[in-house]
């Protein structure tokens, strides 16, 4: 597990809401067109039980996205996030909206984003996160970079580490060690 530097730890154990950009850091980046005109994209599967183990820890997820995708849309749907705003490029107010739904403060939210379109987002909350093929502006603004790239585990990096330093990722790996007990988030 890739574990948050020490004057990181204490924003990420006062999150209570992460919000995750999708093109770029739930997936690839990558956008693939049928000639039917369907729209295909990849997920992390790991990403998927990172968003269950946050559930589980009674943390929010939400996701800001400049796309509105049905692809998106039901992966987000099984996945049980919590907020989504598609085809929202104006992901600093959006994520001020966010906020206010959550009723939180800027300090309780953490962002993950890839491109410049997030920055407006990523300056908004108290800890900002880019995935490690972000723009080098994006990574140069942000708290703390993954090691894993955008759609390749960098979600699942992130949840871990919340977890982590809110004390809460020991007693979760407990629980997946545990014989005979039903782990959170059985599917991805």
């Amino acid at each position: 597990m890739n574990r948050l530097p020490p004057e990181l730890r204490e924003q990420a154990a006062r999150a209570r809401l992460i919000i995750f950009d999708v093109d770029g850091v739930l997936t690839d980046g990558a956008l693939h067109l049928g000639t039917d005109g369907n729209e295909y994209v990849s997920f992390h599967v790991r990403d998927g039980l990172g968003f269950a183990l946050l559930h589980h820890s009674g943390l929010e997820t939400a996701v800001i996205s400049g796309r509105n995708s049905e692809v998106v849309r039901a992966r987000l749907a099984a996945l049980g996030v919590g907020l989504c705003y598609l085809g929202r490029n104006d992901k600093g107010p959006a994520c001020q909206e966010m906020l206010e739904h959550f009723d939180l403060a800027p300090a309780r939210a953490a962002y993950v984003g890839d491109d410049l379109v997030d920055l407006p987002a990523m300056e908004t909350v108290g800890l900002s996160i880019a995935v490690a093929d972000a723009h080098p502006l994006v990574k140069e603004r942000a708290d703390w970079v993954t090691r894993c790239g955008g759609g390749r585990g960098a979600a699942r990096e992130v949840c871990e580490a919340i977890l982590d330093a809110q004390g809460a990722w020991e007693g979760t790996l407990a629980t997946y060690l545990a014989r005979g007990r039903a782990a959170p988030g059985a599917t991805k």
